[in-house]
């Protein structure tokens, strides 16, 4: 009896694993679940944890073991999703960026947001101007120490703060000449509530970006963004989108096509190249569910998408959750006492520390950040008034930053501020446009961004770590063999298309198989089934059968007597 309890405890221990959720604090959420625990289970009870009940914008990412980034999907098994050994390890992000951040009805969801869009601004993802970047983390500096107090602030007391990438002194005395003088009596609430209110005006608020090349072989960057689809070459957008242009998403192998119907019934259609098959369906299941989550009025609108035309070819991925204006709704429904939240003794973060925890972290050294632009100085020009969504022009880096310190620009009457005196290089770009030299630091931002080459340690924000030797080498073969491998367009249309008919021919002769076993077994075989009995009794059935298959099974049974024959006297 005792050895059966034991062996009973030990299978359920064997069923049950243990998950570690890495929060937007940077803190972390451990738990057990069961072996066939939906992933719907784990993010309810993280929700749970946190007291989040507009949780809809929110999502788990994981890396699996081909270091491919993928979304949880909660209708199906979080170990079967995993493929990996336990303790499981995740990240709690953003999935779904709310269209207007300061309507969220309750103040956990905007600091949620706030702390995301606060990695964003970190990591390279959110793009702006020398000013407008300054302004953002002003907002944070006033939210997590309050207002300026000269006996606890001394001179230099902005740069204890890892806010973007690179730093400059200049923009560190920006950073605290706003603090100071503008933002002074400001709740940490409303500082993140307005931090909100300025990043969604930003173009590249909501960015996830996904490393492509395009037909020429161009680099380019794509995403998806409560307004529609964007792809950005370098610090610039070259496209963008609305939701309701985008006709249908579709991918093949590493192959990405967006259908776009515009105005006078102008139909378009995109392609990018994707690093590997899985990093492109990955995109292309990204774009699903934002397309539905945006797009739609009601989830029952929802329907299973195919990648591909053909039953018998390609994925089919269904969006599972409620669209943002049922979210919207079923918000402005919550009657509550607001939640408790706790901003102070934030855990220190790796990837941005508080000025509490000691100096920043970075794997630049100061006095070369000191000697080098920032990308976000002028990134992206607006484009969000436009009136065209169609691809507003395609430039390159010549046209983003100047070589040279100038004081104005000729398309811009707003004085451009530049933080370095010396000029801008491609590798010192937070978004980063790939160069003749293709420098390490280039290749490795891009990875870090794109997820599909990065460790679950990578997947934890910890970028900030120097690759060794043997990493760099592999880095650098890598890149190069993207870059050849989209280097003949050509001969891997005509490749894919002898795989299609190669498909199409297998397929037919894996029907007509099957048409034959039928029939053998309806003319054949004894079975006495109602659905057999009635094809028999049918007189074409018998006229087939009479005129048609008894002569030929005799042709071939005289062929098979003679051909055994022949053997037997040979």
């Amino acid at each position: 009896m005792l050895s059966r309890l034991m062996s009973g405890s030990s299978r359920s221990l064997e069923r049950e694993y243990s998950c570690t959720v890495r929060l937007l604090d940077d803190s972390e959420y451990t738990c057990t679940i069961q072996r066939d625990a939906k992933g719907q289970y784990l993010f309810d009870l993280l929700c749970h944890h946190l007291n989040l009940l507009e949780k809809d914008y929110f999502g788990i990412r994981f890396v699996d073991p081909d270091k491919q980034r993928h979304w949880l999907e909660f209708t199906k098994s979080v170990v079967k999703q995993l493929r990996s050994q336990p303790p499981f390890t995740m990240c709690f992000r953003v999935k779904f960026y709310p269209a207007d951040p300061a309507a969220l009805k309750e103040e956990i969801t905007r600091y949620l947001v706030f702390l995301q869009i606060k990695r964003d601004l970190y990591h390279g993802r959110l793009l702006c101007k020398t000013s407008d970047a300054a302004l953002l983390a002003a907002y944070i500096l006033q939210a997590e120490i309050g207002d300026y107090d000269p006996g606890k602030h001394p001179e230099g007391y902005s740069s204890k703060f890892q806010f973007f990438p690179k730093h400059s002194e200049k923009l560190e005395r920006k950073i605290a000449e706003i603090h100071k003088t503008e933002l002074s009596g400001q709740t940490p609430a409303t500082s993140e509530l307005n931090f909100l209110r300025k990043a969604q005006t930003l173009e590249t608020y909501g960015v996830d970006p996904h490393p492509c090349k395009d037909v020429s072989g161009n680099a380019a960057f794509l995403a998806f963004t409560p307004f529609g689809f964007v792809v950005l070459q370098g610090n610039k957008r070259v496209h963008f989108i609305k939701w309701n242009e985008v006709t249908k998403l579709k991918f093949e192998g590493k192959t990405f096509y967006l259908y776009v119907s515009q105005k006078e019934e102008k139909k378009i259609i995109l392609t990018y190249f994707a690093p590997t098959p899985e990093a492109c369906k990955h995109l292309w299941k990204c774009g699903i569910e934002n397309q539905a989550f945006y797009k739609l009025e009601k989830s029952s609108q929802v329907r299973t998408v195919s990648s591909s035309n053909l039953f018998f070819k390609g994925s089919r991925f269904r969006y599972s959750g409620r669209v943002a204006k049922e979210v919207m709704e079923s918000s402005a429904k919550i009657k509550r006492e607001p939640p408790e939240i706790h901003r102070a003794g934030m855990v220190p973060s790796r990837s941005c520390p508080s000025i509490t925890h000691g100096p920043r972290l970075s794997s630049v050294p100061r006095t070369r950040r000191r000697a080098v632009h920032i990308s976000i100085m002028e990134g992206l020009e607006s484009l969000r008034d436009s009136a065209h969504s169609t691809p507003v022009r395609s430039s390159s880096h010549g046209d983003t930053f100047l070589p040279h310190v100038r004081s104005s620009r000729a398309d811009s009457n707003e004085r451009v501020t530049v933080i370095a005196d010396e000029a801008y290089s491609p590798a010192d770009s937070v978004l980063p446009t790939p160069v003749a030299e293709h420098s390490l630091e280039l290749m490795l931002l891009s990875r870090q961004i794109n997820g599909a080459t990065c460790s679950i340690e990578e997947e934890k924000e910890s970028e900030a770590s120097t690759p060794t030797a043997a990493e760099m080498e592999a880095l650098g073969g890598e890149l190069r063999a993207l870059c050849q491998g989209h280097g003949r367009p050509e001969e891997e249309q005509v490749n894919k298309f002898v795989l299609s008919v190669l498909r199409l021919l297998l397929v037919t002769m894996g029907l007509l198989f099957v048409l034959l076993l039928l029939l053998i077994i309806l003319t054949e075989s004894d079975l006495d089934i109602a659905f057999f009995r009635d094809i028999r009794q049918t007189p074409e059935f018998e006229q087939f059968h009479y005129q048609y298959f008894c002569p030929l099974r005799r042709w071939f049974a005289c062929k098979v007597r003679s051909v055994v024959s022949l053997l037997i006297d040979t």
